[in-house]
């Protein structure tokens, strides 16, 4: 049979670890919102490193190998992949996470795809396409063209990244800033 005392050591000790537990539970969520207030994210897809990273605010217009934070246009292309889980979710419209991608081609620029993407004649490394994604579903390119005012066209070197291969360029308008690595790790 257990005391009142020990009982109430018990009761005690349970009151206590609630309490760190909710302190704590309080200091991650603050953590979480400061960090999204100062513009960082923490990226867990391969297309670039692991970890976190920044958002720093671009001040003049995207240019060719800018590393960029962009949310995705709400396309047909993009709700694809959001379905095909391509997407994580997140803060853009249409609850996807933004990508992080680097820009080959700005406005008046010709992308060509083929077996892989040129720039104005110029072959892009680590840009070969893939006919088919990891789990075996084909992948369409998109048609070859001259990328529209206001848009850029975006690469990721990773061989699986969804892109602008596949997606085509997207709009300007949905560009958060640089994105700079903090904390990463490239596996």
């Amino acid at each position: 049979m257990i005391g009142a005392a020990t009982r109430r050591s018990m009761t005690t000790q349970h009151r206590r670890a609630i309490v760190v537990r909710s302190m704590a539970a309080v200091a991650a969520i603050l953590l979480v919102v400061t960090a999204v207030a100062g513009g960082y994210r923490v990226n867990l897809t391969p297309s670039e490193p692991l970890g976190l990273w920044r958002i720093i605010p671009l001040h003049r217009p995207a240019a060719v190998d800018d590393l960029l934070f962009i949310c995705p246009p709400e396309t047909t292309e993009m709700q694809e992949a959001r379905v095909r889980g391509y997407l994580r979710s997140g803060s853009c419209p249409g609850g996807v996470a933004p990508l992080i991608k680097t820009v080959i081609a700005v406005a008046g620029q010709n992308a060509e795809i083929g077996a892989s993407v040129s720039v104005d004649g110029r072959k892009v490394s680590s840009s070969s396409l893939a006919l088919r994604d990891g789990k075996g579903r084909p992948l369409t390119p998109f048609p070859s063209g001259i990328v529209p005012p206001g848009y850029v066209f975006l690469h990721s070197a990773f061989p699986g990244s969804y892109d602008s291969r596949y997606f085509g360029p997207v709009p300007i308008s949905g560009i958060l800033g640089l994105a700079q690595e903090v904390l990463t790790y490239a596996p």
